[in-house]
């Protein structure tokens, strides 16, 4: 599980990392999440959320292992 890989909301983490918005799953970059939705960190196996401030689908980038 590289660093850089990319998930979706509804996808498992595959590992206890940060992780940082990368769009929204409609293919849209508006309304940008709040600072505190642009940076996650998941446990393994716990679902990526959606962008709650939005309601919207997102994408998520691993930046690193915690």
């Amino acid at each position: 599980m590289a660093i850089g890989e990319r998930f979706k909301t509804g996808q498992r983490s595959t590992a206890h990392a940060y992780y940082e918005w990368d769009g929204y799953t409609d293919g849209t970059r508006t309304p940008s999440p709040t600072g505190e939705e642009k940076k996650i960190q998941l446990e393994t196996e716990e679902v990526f959320p959606p962008i709650s401030s939005c309601d919207k689908g997102a994408f998520w980038r691993k930046t690193s292992y915690a």
